[in-house]
């Protein structure tokens, strides 16, 4: 079966910046799943994976604009510290989630000074060319619930809510509770 939008795809991979530094792999643990077409990957690998078959090898260099952007100053901010109402240390290298315009981001932070925090809500790796080796392990249609959920349930099984038919596993009444339940019992979350 050939890659195409909607297929669920397991790969094996290792990134690297162009320039040979290692970054992260698949290597020593279990392949990467995904539903091809629901913007999962970096779009540079995404497109080059459309198509393959299981066997199939690749090794693709990515400007920046391909993987994970570039990188945008604009999400760099200082904020003051009373903006972390409830965490009493923070410290440079630290992740968290944060409400923008744009819906929920991820932001690290990058400095700390007299009541002001400085993040970044830019991926770590934007702005960064990058080479994307690997194959392709697996490929299978995606079962009407995972395409309705937007992700993989493992072994094309249920991810264990029990939703009516029209019902998504991430309502917007159900995303609290999923995030709860991603850490308890591997649904949804664990999923992937």
């Amino acid at each position: 079966m050939k890659i195409t939008n909607n297929s669920v795809v397991s790969i094996h991979f290792g990134v690297a910046e162009v320039d040979g530094s290692a970054l992260d792999s698949t290597e020593n643990g279990a392949p990467l799943d995904f539903i091809q077409g629901a913007g999962y990957l970096v779009p540079g690998l995404e497109a080059e994976l459309a198509g393959k078959v299981v066997g199939d090898k690749f090794d693709v260099k990515l400007e920046a604009k391909d993987a994970y952007g570039e990188f945008q100053d604009e999400l760099v901010q200082q904020v003051p510290r009373d903006l972390f109402e409830g965490v009493d240390t923070i410290e440079v290298g630290m992740s968290f989630q944060a409400d923008t315009d744009q819906g929920q981001r991820t932001v690290e932070v990058t400095d700390i000074t007299d009541g002001m925090v400085s993040i970044d809500a830019n991926h770590p790796l934007a702005g960064m060319a990058l080479q994307f080796i690997g194959e392709v392990v697996a490929v299978r249609e995606a079962t009407k619930e995972e395409l309705e959920h937007g992700h993989i349930h493992q072994n094309g099984g249920s991810c264990g809510h029990n939703h009516s038919e029209a019902e998504s596993c991430t309502t917007e009444q159900e995303e609290s509770e999923v995030k709860k339940e991603e850490s308890a019992d591997g649904c949804c979350g664990g999923c992937h």
